[in-house]
């Protein structure tokens, strides 16, 4: 369980949301949530792909593959 505060503008745009696709708003909440964590984890793996010294290949390179 996690209980989380937002801002009054913000649960106002939730609830329109939620009212107008008949979904709830824990589904948005929850959809929000997957989809940053996922963006945060391929953010930390190009971070520590760039700070590894492997070989590394440009697009042209792909390309002519």
């Amino acid at each position: 369980m996690l209980s989380v505060r937002l801002a009054p503008e913000i649960m106002e745009r939730l609830e329109l949301l939620a009212h107008k696709t008949g979904r709830t708003k824990s589904f948005y909440a929850r959809e929000a949530i997957l989809r940053y964590l996922e963006d945060m984890e391929d953010s930390f793996i190009a971070i520590e792909r760039l700070e590894t010294p492997e070989k590394r290949w440009t697009l042209a390179e792909l390309e002519n593959e």
